[in-house]
């Protein structure tokens, strides 16, 4: 899996823009959190990027980024949790999931309904 790390306030502005051509998933990652390791592995493990096209990942260390994470929380009006993902779509949040919640069939289901849209 190719993350794209999520490490400066101003990708949030790239991150939108982005959102306009293609889908875009953060996953915010404690470090420090055993329920946060094993819902990145099993993302990891599961995905398939041919089946999901252009949707681009993104991976944000919220140990280190936890200002970045409060400005995803307030940007686009999705209360933070630790995992967390987050679906973004032209510049709106319309799926988010945390802790056991996260998984590759539901990114993936996400996914296919805005390619048929």
């Amino acid at each position: 899996m190719n993350w794209n790390h999520l490490t400066q306030l101003e990708q949030l502005n790239t991150i939108k823009s982005e959102s306009s051509n293609h889908p875009v998933l953060l996953f915010k990652h404690s470090t420090r959190c055993s329920i946060s390791s094993m819902a990145l592995d099993r993302l990891q493990r599961a995905w398939n990027q041919e089946e999901l096209g252009d949707l681009k990942p993104y991976y944000l260390d919220l140990i280190n980024n936890r200002d970045i994470s409060n400005a995803i929380a307030q940007e686009f009006g999705v209360d933070h949790e630790s995992p967390q993902i987050i679906i973004i779509s032209d510049g709106k949040a319309i799926y988010d999931n945390s802790h056991m919640g996260i998984a590759y069939h539901e990114v993936k289901r996400v996914n296919d309904n805005l390619q048929e849209a």
